[in-house]
């Protein structure tokens, strides 16, 4: 590889903050909002694209509100997002389901201008367009990031800093170590999620409950689909038939998710295997691709599935969906182990319910293991192994691959948001390092803010 030398140069300081988190989706606004509660700290809030909310606005539900047993175990700031888009018309309820636990139905619209309006109200400062390209660590401390944009290449020093990004990104470049995926370094696939208007919602409904046998769902009853919102996850026996004809369908279940409006279903079929979404080469081959994998399948749901024969596609997301990418190394590794045992954590700072869901890297089929009841995720999975003032949250968090399969969906991030935000806001209280945060103030301070840890 050929180089060249950069010049040294003088970079421009332009915010001193208290906290500074790094990345605007599902953990990122629930950490931002924490750190700010009480208006004592200046918070800012830096995102690579036009809009906040992440995966929130793509098409997908939130799925796992409620937990193995039924009952909700995500409650806090997440709860409160879902409240005021339900008051808006924007978000169902959280439907109990028996593959998912629960799924939510958002629209990603709307989720964008609550996520800025909650940001105004708590007085944090937002800054699109920016990428943060450097961590600016001193005597193993990070002191801020170094940004680029149109404006050139600066610096945001602040005390405490939150990474967000979902693929670690802050914490990479402050020199922690970072994994991706299994032993072989095989990650889960991510997808382009479209929707279709002009669906037959009710013929779909009608397939699925009378002739479960030829629309088949993986462990749903069929009774589930009869009303109310509903994810598809099956019709294996219409996809095999699909690829008899000659159609090369990229997953092996059809997903469907239906919308908030009569005759909406998003779809959640794409699959681009090899995909390093901190690579720009692949991330850009898998936009490509899956735009390509988009025309099969909606050509497939047309010919295969009642109620799409004069569907068409309406919307189609921003950006690619990462399921997998970096994990840091963190005081703890989570294990699928510790999930599926109900391990239990003094340091707990989260309750979840989602399965370990794993989509293969190879081919288009999935794996579940499912917990008999909801798990606890421990504070030191969010702090950093071997440098301070930084704290790490979402699905880049430290996990092994297993465990991240469970932990990755959007509630559980947006709970781990609010602790590290929450965190953060105390250490700065406190005068103590993020890794030395009291535990039980701590998980005091989230209770209070509506978390549920029991």
């Amino acid at each position: 590889m050929e180089y060249i030398t950069e010049p040294e140069r003088r970079i421009p300081v332009i915010r001193d903050v208290d906290v500074l988190v790094v990345g605007g989706g599902p953990a990122g606004l629930m950490a931002a909002q924490a750190a700010a509660e009480g208006g004592n700290h200046r918070v800012m809030l830096v995102e690579s694209r036009s809009y906040l909310g992440g995966n929130l606005t793509i098409g997908l539900p939130v799925l796992a509100f409620l937990g193995p047993r039924g009952d909700q175990v995500i409650y806090g700031g997440a709860q409160r997002f879902i409240d005021r888009l339900r008051a808006r018309g924007a978000a169902s309820g959280h439907k109990p389901c028996k593959l998912h636990m629960s799924l939510t139905i958002i629209d990603p619209e709307e989720a964008k201008n609550v996520a800025f309006e909650l940001m105004e109200e708590a007085g944090v400062e937002v800054r699109l367009y920016t990428f943060v390209s450097d961590a600016i660590v001193e005597d193993g401390v990070v002191k801020g990031v170094v940004v680029e944009s149109k404006a050139g290449r600066q610096a945001i020093l602040a005390r405490r800093v939150i990474d967000c990004t979902g693929d670690g990104d802050v914490a990479f470049r402050a020199g922690v170590p970072c994994s991706k995926g299994d032993a072989e370094g095989g990650m889960q696939p991510p997808t382009l999620m479209f929707s279709m208007r002009g669906v037959d919602v009710q013929a779909l409904r009608d397939a699925i409950v009378l002739h479960p046998e030829t629309y088949d769902m993986d462990r749903m009853p069929a009774e589930q689909f009869r009303e109310g919102n509903f994810i598809t996850v099956g019709l294996r026996g219409r996809i095999e038939e699909a690829r008899r004809s000659g159609l090369d369908v990229p997953v092996s279940r059809t997903i469907l998710i239906s919308g908030l409006k009569p005759d909406e279903i998003w779809v959640n079929m794409t699959r681009v295997n090899g995909t390093d979404s901190t690579d720009p080469e692949s991330y850009t081959r898998c936009e490509v691709v899956a735009r390509r994998q988009m025309r099969v399948v909606t050509e497939y749901l047309r010919r295969f599935v009642p109620g799409f024969a004069q569907a068409e596609v309406d919307k189609v997301a921003p950006f690619t969906g990462i399921r997998e990418s970096r994990v840091i190394r963190g005081k703890y590794i989570l294990t699928a182990e510790d999930i599926l045992g109900g391990k239990h954590f003094d340091d707990k700072v989260c309750l979840a319910g989602y399965p370990v869901d794993i989509h293969h890297s190879r081919g288009g089929d999935c794996s579940m293991y499912f917990c008999d009841d909801a798990y606890e995720i421990p504070y030191r999975v969010l702090v950093p192994a071997n440098v301070g003032g930084l704290l790490v949250a979402g699905r880049c968090a430290s996990m092994n691959h297993e465990a991240m399969a469970a932990t990755r969906v959007m509630s559980t991030c947006m709970a781990l948001g609010e602790a590290a935000g929450t965190a953060a806001r105390l250490s700065l209280e406190t005068g103590v390092d993020v890794g030395s945060v009291d535990i039980p103030l701590l998980q005091q301070t989230l209770v209070s803010q509506g978390v549920r840890l029991v």
